[in-house]
Parts: structure tokens; sequence; C-alpha cells
């Protein structure tokens, strides 16, 4: 971002930012985001949470979904659905649901949230999957679709994603999907009784192009063997591209 200059006590210059045209972005709205792998339903608890119940509390595996989140596991699916029923018509967190189409059935929930469209940015987050469907290209479809609907659609500079500074997986992930690290909040929250250290990532819209024509690549033009996403947006990333 280029910086301005503006006279300070003596005249003497002072940087400031470049100008931003004033005009907010637009807030999600309760739509269905398609892909190829996954389709983004709006959340509906009365028909996604026997689906959802089952593939986050069937296994202990399963249960370690909720480790970082700020609610469950829950007791049984009803008192899931009763927490599903009350989030369900949030719009701040926007809950979704993550629809495989492989599958025809439901693997995870992901959310827009802290959003500011006055600033003109978001956050992703309360983003999980059952087992099955982590370390497979449901979570970087999901994500594509979100970040192209918010700095495409509706005009967003900035996109965060923000995580327990323990979760080494969800680290991983914002590395790999092309966000920058940009710092741990250190005593930031109390979750579940504990502390949370919060690590900050974030991908802005002047960097947004390049890393979409990563994640484009990656997902529907690369053959096989794939080369790494991650290695990608890291060479995006040193090159200056992000």
């Amino acid at each position: 971002m280029s910086k301005n200059l503006q006279a300070g006590p003596g005249n003497e210059a002072l940087p400031v930012g470049g100008n931003v045209p004033g005009i907010p972005a637009e807030p999600p709205v309760r739509r269905a985001l398609s892909g190829r792998m996954v389709t983004l339903n709006p959340l509906d608890a009365e028909a996604d949470a026997a689906e959802l119940f089952e593939v986050s509390h069937g296994s202990k595996e399963a249960r370690r979904v909720w480790t970082y989140l700020f609610q469950g596991p829950f007791s049984d699916e009803e008192a899931m659905k009763r927490w599903l029923g009350k989030v369900q018509d949030s719009s701040d967190p926007l809950f979704f649901t993550v629809i495989e189409a492989a599958r025809g059935r439901c693997v995870g929930m992901v959310s827009f949230l802290n959003m500011v469209p006055a600033m003109r940015r978001l956050e992703l987050g309360n983003i999980w999957y059952a087992p099955f469907a982590q370390r497979t290209r449901v979570n970087t479809e999901a994500i594509y679709l979100m970040m192209t609907y918010a700095f495409d659609d509706l005009g967003y500079r900035r996109v965060e994603w923000k995580c327990d500074s323990l979760n080494r997986r969800s680290r991983q992930a914002a590395l790999r999907l092309g966000f920058e690290y940009e710092g741990t909040f250190k005593q930031h929250m109390v979750v579940k009784g504990r502390n949370r250290d919060t690590s900050w990532y974030a991908v802005l819209d002047r960097d947004w192009q390049s890393l979409k024509r990563n994640l484009r690549h990656w997902l529907y033009e690369a053959g096989e063997p794939r080369r790494s996403l991650a290695e990608m947006n890291r060479c995006l990333r040193e090159n200056g591209g992000v």
C-alpha cells in the first residue's frame, strides 16, 4: 500500500496510509456456495444435525475435532441439534454446512465471522471436518469458495484466519492455503477454561488474484501427482506475490 505525506508539527512531513475508496463491503448472506467437490449450504439444524453429529462424534478420533473450538463435543445428538438451532439464524457468525459431492452428505462446518463491512475485513473460522474428509480437497475448495465470495463478490480488502497457537494443523493449513502469518496475541482468550494464545493470519485483496490462480490450478487443472499447494504458495510469498 502506497504512503502519502502530510504536514506535521513544524511542517515536518509525516507518512500516512494510502487513500482507500470509501465504499463498504457487503455482508455475506445465507446462500449456497457451490464448487465441484463441495457445496456450502446455509446451516439447517433440522436437516443437518444427525449427519453432523455422526461424523464428529462417532469415534474418539472424530471427537478430537472439537479440541480447539469454542463449543463441543456434545453429550448426544439432541444437544448438538439444540446448539445448531441457536446459531443457524446468526448473521455473525454466519454458519454453513459442508456437503461433499462424492458422498452426498455433510462432512463439516465453516463460517464467516467478525465481519466489519465498513473496514472491508472479515474472518473465516469455526472450521471443522470429519476425519475422513481431512487432508483432502474438501477444505481447499471450501476456503477457495469462501475467499472468492468475499473478495470478488462482496468487495473485502482483508480475509483473516485465527487459531489457537497450539493447533498445529490449523497453522499449517493457513500457510498452505496462502494466508500470511502476522503474529501471536498472547493470553488472548480463555476457551473451555484454558488459556489460548491466538495466531493471526490474513490474505489481502492485493494478493488475492495470484493466490486464486494457485488455488484454481491445484484444484482443477493440475495433473497427478500434484505439486504441493504449500510449496506453490510458499514460493509466491518468497517472490513477493503475497
